[in-house]
Formats: C-alpha cells, structure tokens, sequence
C-alpha cells in the first residue's frame, strides 16, 4: 500500500444519520478498491478553528447534517478547498452549502441565502416542491462530466434525504463562469455541480456515499479519493 492518505470530513456527526453511517463504509470500499490506506477524521464545525486541520489533509468532504452548529465554518471550508484547488466533495448539504459559497464570492451575490437558516435576500437554496427525506429517484449525468466519468453511466439511481435544493429560478444564472451543472433529476431540477478548472470539486444534492449501505462501491467516493492521491 502507498503512503496514508489523510481525509477530512467536516460535519457534525450524528449515530443516527443514515448518511454518516455509510460514509466511513464508502470510505472503506473506495480505499480498498484503489489499493490504498487511509485515515479520516470527523471535524465537528464548532472546532474548525483557523481551518488547521482541514488544510493539513488530503482532501475533504463536507457531509450531510445542516444547519451545521458553525455554519460560517463550512462557508470558509468550502471557500478554501475551491480557492486553493484542494480535492472536494460535498452531498445533501455539503451541496446546498456549496452553492451559496460560490453564489456569494464567485457571483457576487452577497445576499444569496438558504431557506432553512435564513430571511430575506435570494433563496438560492429553497424548499423542494416535494420533500426527498429517505426518498430514491433517477439522477441523469452530463455526458463528458466528472460525475459521469465516476459512474461510467450516464445516469443512476440514487438515495436522499432532504427538504431544500437550489432554486430552479437562480440555477440558469448559476451557470456561466466555471460552474458547471451536471447531474439533473428526472424533472430537470439540479442535483449535482462540479467547477470545470478545478481539479476535483464535486458536489449534489444526493447521497451516493449510501451505495456502501448495500454492499456497493460509491463511484464519487472513489473518484474523490483518486483525486487526493493525484494531489499528494
């Protein structure tokens, strides 16, 4: 095996999330699938601090759970990982968080907002017009995109849980500079986004990490974790 590869997924652990359960298993199937050791460790948001120890791993992954108990934190997580070109992965609110970081600071819109923590401003994050708690629906991908190339499919079926996802008003304006909408439910809503000049920042609104829940291999698991050996 090759040199321990350090993983950083920040979120506020819960026993009780379907999502944080299946992480570590996901984690565990794509390590042994490429043939590598690692190490991952759960960063509560209230103890991000200046970031340390996110910015001494190899890649990271902002995990399902919000409103998180710093939500400023991830803002400047996901702000840095994009910025300083350092592999990231975000699902369920990983997502919706990453939207808004690249709405206010690549976009401008200072007044991009989420639904569920905030008034006033652009929604950019809204409510879902049917909620997707521990619901599963086709995803088709963009062909020639990151999240294709990962599944080698050009769609799939994949499992959620939750009640907010970008604003199908604002997902049209979203577009245009380097991100780059790739994955779409099967009514045209945005269900997964990756920047085009950044070596891997992948984020959608569903949770492929609950493949490892049925004994299967997450394809962004594995595609993530490749791009942090490519990073070392």
């Amino acid at each position: 095996m090759s040199a321990l590869v350090n993983l950083a997924l920040v979120g506020d652990y819960r026993a009780s999330a379907v999502a944080h359960q299946a992480i570590p298993l996901a984690i565990d199937r794509a390590a042994a699938h490429l043939g590598v050791a690692v190490s991952f460790r759960w960063l509560s948001t209230d103890q991000l601090g200046d970031l340390g120890a996110v910015k001494e791993s190899d890649a990271i992954w902002v995990v399902p759970g919000s409103p998180y108990k710093n939500d400023e934190a991830v803002f400047e997580t996901i702000r840095w990982a994009r910025e300083q070109q350092h592999p990231f992965l975000g699902s369920c609110g990983g997502f919706q968080y990453a939207v808004i970081e690249y709405a206010r600071n690549v976009l401008g819109w200072q007044d991009a907002n989420h639904a569920e923590t905030d008034e006033g401003g652009r929604m950019v994050i809204a409510p879902l017009s049917c909620s997707l708690v521990e619901q599963r629906g086709e995803v088709r991908f963009a062909p020639g995109s990151r999240i294709a190339e990962a599944y080698g499919a050009q769609s799939s079926d994949e499992g959620y849980h939750c009640n907010f996802g970008v604003n199908p008003a604002f997902s049209e304006a979203l577009e245009g500079e380097n991100l780059r909408i790739t994955s779409w439910d099967a009514a045209g809503d945005v269900r997964g986004i990756e920047l085009t000049d950044h070596p891997f920042f992948v984020a959608t609104l569903f949770q492929s990490e609950r493949a490892a829940l049925q004994g299967k291999d997450s394809p962004l698991a594995i595609a993530w974790l490749q791009a942090a050996l490519a990073g070392r």
